[in-house]
């Protein structure tokens, strides 16, 4: 009896980074924790046969625990590999009716999207200049006036609802 070698490699799984891309002055130009974070989008893609760039998702929350750091360094670094065109938000971040969340949905340029034409993806952080960030996308606060879509009373100027009582 042989080894089946197909089980064996379903059971490693990597990532490859390109020197090229390293080398671009967006890639210099991009925070420690957005260059770590890198890889571990490219890691959620399934390859050329299953192409799923364009629909890549990994949460805040999943990154911030694969590096072991805080949720609000993660997410800043999901927005600077945004701002230097490494990746595309192509659907946001929503809340579904039963309160599943899903979180966005990413295309990494580096890579080629399934219906894409070309050999490679569309590389935007090539284009990106020093101080010429692309837009990024980022979530909207989920109830920005308050409970019920009320804002709260703010009491000025001693408007306040108490009332006080007293006895002579």
């Amino acid at each position: 009896m042989g080894r089946d070698k197909r089980s064996e490699a379903k059971q490693e799984h990597f990532t490859k980074m390109v020197r090229s891309t390293m080398e671009t002055p967006a890639w210099r130009a991009l925070t420690p924790v957005a260059q770590a974070l890198y890889p571990w989008l490219k890691l959620e893609w399934r390859g050329p046969q299953n192409n799923n760039n364009g629909k890549i998702r990994l949460s805040v929350r999943q990154a911030a625990e694969y590096l072991g750091i805080n949720m609000k360094t993660a997410a800043r670094g999901f927005h600077d590999l945004q701002a230097k065109g490494f990746l595309y938000v192509t659907e946001p971040a929503r809340l579904g009716v039963g309160g599943d969340a899903k979180s966005p949905s990413y295309e990494i340029t580096e890579i080629a999207l399934p219906h894409g034409g070309t050999n490679g993806g569309r590389k935007l952080y090539k284009e990106w200049r020093d101080g010429a960030d692309f837009p990024v996308h980022k979530a909207t606060s989920h109830n920005p006036q308050g409970s019920n879509g009320k804002t709260k009373p703010c009491p000025q100027n001693g408007n306040s609802t108490v009332v006080k009582f007293g006895t002579k």
